[in-house]
Order: structure tokens, then sequence, then C-alpha cells
């Protein structure tokens, strides 16, 4: 298969782009040419730029097409616009933040999506990422029509994550000491790892499948307590883990998500995030790897790695932590 990846060097292209090239397809990688730009000898590497640098596409013909890197409605339909009419099919990376909980819509894959009153913004925010994601997805549907499909992923974790949105907690917990754990041990939580979501993506290209999915895992209920278990266990480490409330936390004005990866903060109207059914796109061949291998591989992945340039770093110092272990008495 002919398969251009639109951004295939960072995080989930990277892992697409090796996963396509150990199955033997003929890749094309189009980027800046910035990040990583010595990965994939074996694959065609073009340079240019979505915005309004799109002339190294012109007339190329690929039977399919990921999309790992468009944000922004304007410039996925300058893309797909210009890809249609040679390419076969486009597999767009969307998220289930497209979903419209308004009302508590549930994530329905053709249910409502957030919408948002000035489509022309080109600004990643907490309330526009969603319904610009949208308006992405519909670019590509109007050109692709039945020869599209459209991945929404819930949180992409594992090795190469240049966030730390996950790799925070298997990285503090092998630090071992005493562990400030947000909420209940017994909130639901999703994650799906990279290399599970872009292995099937690849998958679902070569059989040019069609429609939307929402791509999560794991395959069964995961609570954070027992994800948070499941990284003491494989470090080794033997860390005390203690839980503080909910809003104890808000009231010291700890940041739900960012201060402490996978908080949704206690908030009623964000569950539906960690419980999006991965049973449709499990029936479409998503496969999830044991959970333990996610956090050893991703651990093994940060020890080798460290905070290298590009990282996120730890979320909350371990001076933050200290000071409010104590400040609640959890000492």
């Amino acid at each position: 298969m002919r398969l251009l990846i639109l951004g295939g060097t960072v995080f989930l292209g990277r892992h697409a782009s090796e996963q396509a090239l150990e199955r033997g397809h003929q890749l094309t990688l189009f980027t800046r040419g910035r990040t990583n730009a010595g990965l994939f000898p074996d694959a065609e590497h073009l340079h240019g730029d979505r915005d309004g640098g799109l002339a190294p596409l012109a007339g190329r013909e690929f039977d399919a097409v990921i999309d790992t890197s468009g944000y922004f409605p304007r410039v996925v339909a300058d893309s797909a616009r210009l890809l249609a009419p040679t390419c076969g099919h486009y597999t767009f990376v969307s998220s289930v933040s497209v979903y419209d909980q308004n009302g508590g819509a549930g994530s329905d894959v053709d249910g409502p999506v957030g919408t948002i009153d000035d489509a022309t913004i080109e600004e990643i925010t907490e309330t526009s990422y969603g319904p610009l994601k949208a308006l992405c997805e519909q670019a590509v549907e109007q050109q692709f029509g039945d020869r599209s499909l459209v991945v929404r992923p819930g949180l992409i974790v594992g090795p190469d994550d240049p966030t730390d949105r996950f790799t925070y907690w298997p990285a503090r917990i092998a630090e071992g000491g005493t562990v400030l754990a947000p909420g209940s041990p017994a909130a639901r939580t999703q994650v799906i790892d990279v290399r599970d979501l872009a292995g099937w993506m690849v998958a679902m290209a070569e059989r040019g499948a069609s429609g939307r999915f929402n791509a999560v895992g794991p395959a069964q209920p995961l609570t954070i307590g027992a994800l948070l278990d499941r990284c003491n266990a494989v470090s080794g480490a033997g860390a005390d883990i203690v839980w503080a409330d909910n809003q104890a936390l808000l009231d010291r004005e700890v940041e739900p998500w960012s201060d402490l990866p996978l908080w949704l903060g206690g908030d009623p109207e964000l569950e539906w995030m960690d419980c999006v059914d991965p049973g449709p796109a499990m029936a479409a061949g998503l496969r999830h790897r044991p959970i333990d291998e996610t956090i050893a591989d991703t651990l093994a992945w940060h020890r080798a790695n460290g905070d290298a340039p590009g990282r996120a770093g730890f979320r909350m110092s371990r001076e933050r932590e200290a000071a409010l272990l104590a400040e609640l008495a959890l000492a």
C-alpha cells in the first residue's frame, strides 16, 4: 500500500509510521522537517507546511492517507481537497472531545458534537479544541465521503509521549515514598496505548474502513486506584499512595488534569470522558495490550530519556506535593 502520513515523526504519527514500515507499506511522510527528522530513513520524506505549503503533495497518488496533525478546519480542508482526487482513503485522527455534553448527550458516534460561534478561530483552548476537531472531521467527510475514517481517541499514552499526561504516574510512583493521589480510587479512567491505536489505524486503512469510531481503552473498565496500584506493582517501588479529597485539592488551587494527570476534579459532568464504550472499535479489530505492559514500557522509556527537550516534564513538583501532603495531614 502506498501510504501518506501527515505528520509521522511525533508520538502517534511516529508509531503509525513504524508499524506501516513493519507491515511492508511504501511510506511517505509529509512534515516540516523540524522534529525527529532523522527517523525512518526507509520512508520518503516530503517537507512542507500544511498551512499554505502543500505543493509537494500536488498530483501525488496514494492508496491511503493518515492525518495525525489536523487541528484547524481550514487547514484540514485544504489537505483533504488537494488529496481527494488522487488518494483512495483518508483516516482523520480526531478526539472524544468533539462530543457536545450539554444535557448529557453521551458519546454516540452519530450524536451531537460541540459547536463554536466563530469557526475561523485558530487557537486551541479548553473550549475550542473539541468543536474545531468536529469541524475538521466534517471537512474530511465532505471531500472523501465513504472513503473516510474518523478515529476519536481518548487519552493516548505510552512510550514517546511528549506530554507526561500519563508518564507522571509510573515515573512518580517508581520513586517511592508517599504519593499524593487525587479524589477517589474508585473513579473510572481510560487510556489507550499508542502502539495499539497506531497498529489498528494502519490495519483499518489497509481495509479501506469507513465511518466513525471511538478509539479508547482499556478493554475492561479501569479505576484510577487500580491503575496506580499496577504502577506500584510494576515498578516494585512500594510507594505509599494516599488519597486526597477532590474539594480539598480544588480549594488549594490544584488544577485537574494538568497538575495531577488523569484527574477530572470529581466533576460529574465530565465523568462520561472516562466511560466511553470501546466495543465498536474492538469489533472492528482494535486490541489492547495488558496495562502492565504499557506501564512498564512507559517507565522504561522515561528512564532512558529523562526530561528530554520537548517533554512537558513532571506536572507537580516534589516540593509542592510534599507541601500539600503536610497541609492535608496525609504525610
